[in-house]
């Protein structure tokens, strides 16, 4: 059964003025190797965790820096959750998300859904 989707948008330049007038974002919103990432791919992972609060109906119980996207073996994105942020899915009844990111043309696209069995 689908708990929620959800869908954000980041636009590249907009993302990267954002970390030149706040140098510390990036370490209050992305984690481990999401802050080694080039500028599009990071802005790629800012919209992934919008797009997980928009499916999930809102921000309670989620921590920026307790959900990581990181790759998998062939490429394919997903979420690892720890902490507080895990235990809410967990009580959301989420057993399942899905992840597609994108970033092309100066945006960055992504898209969750979360599921429960």
């Amino acid at each position: 059964m689908i708990i929620g989707v959800g869908v954000d948008l980041c636009q590249v330049s907009r993302w990267e003025e954002a970390l030149r007038r706040r140098p510390g974002l990036a370490g209050r919103v992305l984690v481990g190797s999401e802050l080694d990432l080039p500028p599009a791919s990071q802005a790629a992972r800012f919209a992934a965790k919008e797009a997980l609060v928009k499916a999930l109906g809102g921000p309670d119980g989620l921590r920026w820096r307790e959900v990581e996207v990181i790759g998998e073996a062939g490429g394919a994105p997903r979420f690892r959750f720890r902490g507080v942020s895990a235990q809410t899915l967990d009580d959301r009844g989420v057993d399942r998300v899905h992840l597609s990111l994108s970033h092309d043309a100066g945006v960055a696209i992504a898209v969750v859904i979360c599921e429960a069995t």
